[in-house]
């Protein structure tokens, strides 16, 4: 089935800031939350429609991709636009509602946590990490993994990231019963309204510590350095946006979830070639004789080494585009091409054998410049990388 318009499923203008954009995502996942809604595989599809175009249309540069390629144009690696599941949107998006105490962001306008209070809020989040990670072009031409140490929060190997010092140093909080939650009942104009919230002794976790982990002292997790390996596809591009790797963040306090971590792309410079999106640009010098009568030169590619002619008569800027010799396209279709601008070599120094015979040329009929209209192209868009 195909993918409705973003815009359409939040029912605002494409002129929408992102006030009205958070209003409307609210109002939407109201009134198709699953608590509002149990058992309704609609309202859930629903639901998580409305949090994939809040998190696109949200976001400045994924909203721009959006806007001029559709949905194609956020398809592509951590581009967003799908894959959510009901507790990606319950963590992720916990700045949508004003709320006090832990849960679900949805927790204080429905009371208690999500799911209908099924789901136990344990500890606290681990903060996201951002690292730099340093690419050529040909590891982006290839997709690579990369294997990069990351000193962070791990989970306490000795207590499995509990805090207590042993199986017997945890009770039951007596507060929250083990739930985790308290109930708490208001007098209103309309009557008594009854809400949930996270327990305040516990922090949601169910579980009071009589002693601490002698590792961690009770936080459940431990400083060091961790070895990740991470799968970068081709395509990727610096500063496009930092790419997430799910719950390879900080470890969470007391078994709260891990974070994210974010990889920024830094593109190292190539003895070649200067990108532009998915296309190469590559510039190629030959001397006046061989512009002139023409010839045969290889030139090299992300790929390896081609044969180029050169036409008798090129002219100095010459554009010609080497089709599908580019990098792959970061929305994942096909690959971009090699532009190859042809530049006249002139020499600074003559011989006298040499300078006699230019000055020979230079009155020759052949010789006048007889310029016409000049070609436009697209190159021109990319003229100041060459200039």
């Amino acid at each position: 089935m195909a993918k409705r318009d973003y815009y359409e499923v939040l029912g605002v203008s494409k002129n929408a800031g992102k006030d009205e954009l958070k209003k409307a995502y609210r109002k939407t996942a109201m009134k198709y939350h699953p608590d509002r809604n149990p058992d309704d595989k609609e309202a859930e599809d629903k639901f998580k429609e409305a949090a994939e175009a809040y998190e696109v249309l949200n976001d400045d540069n994924k909203r721009a991709r959006y806007d001029r390629f559709g949905h194609a144009g956020v398809s592509g690696p951590g581009g967003g636009g799908g894959g959510f599941t009901v507790e990606d949107i319950f963590s992720q998006f916990s700045d949508i509602f004003n709320q006090t105490g832990g849960g679900s962001p949805f927790d204080a306008f429905f009371g208690g946590g999500s799911r209908g209070g099924r789901r136990r809020a344990s500890g606290e989040r681990g903060s996201n990490l951002r690292i730099k990670v340093k690419l050529t072009l040909e590891d982006i031409n290839e997709g690579v993994t990369k294997k990069i140490k990351v000193k962070k929060h791990n989970t306490c190997d000795t207590c499995n990231g509990s805090g207590a010092k042993d199986e017997n140093s945890l009770q039951t909080c007596k507060s929250c019963g083990g739930g985790g939650y308290v109930r708490q009942i208001a007098n209103t104009p309309f009557g008594q309204m009854q809400s949930t919230t996270t327990c305040p002794s516990c922090s949601g976790s169910g579980q009071m510590i009589t002693a601490n982990c002698k590792s961690c002292k009770g936080e459940g997790r431990t400083y060091g350095e961790e070895t990740i390996n991470i799968q970068i596809p081709g395509g990727v591009e610096e500063g496009l946006q930092d790419y997430p790797i799910r719950g390879k963040g900080n470890a969470g306090k007391k078994g709260g979830a891990a974070g994210d971590l974010y990889i920024h792309i830094e593109e190292l410079p190539h003895e070649h070639f200067h990108r532009n999106g998915a296309d190469l640009l590559y510039k190629l010098h030959v001397n006046f004789a061989d512009a002139t009568l023409g010839t045969s030169v290889t030139v090299p590619t992300i790929t390896g080494k081609v044969k180029f002619e050169v036409p008798a008569g090129t002219q100095s800027g010459k554009i010609v585009r080497l089709k599908g010799k580019g990098l792959p396209d970061s929305s994942g279709y096909g690959k971009g091409d090699q532009i190859v601008k042809i530049n006249i070599w002139t020499p600074k120094k003559l011989s006298n054998e040499e300078r006699k015979i230019l000055e020979k040329l230079r009155e020759a009929s052949n010789f006048k410049p007889t310029p016409g209209k000049e070609e436009k192209s697209f190159f021109s868009k990319v003229k100041d990388r060459f200039s």
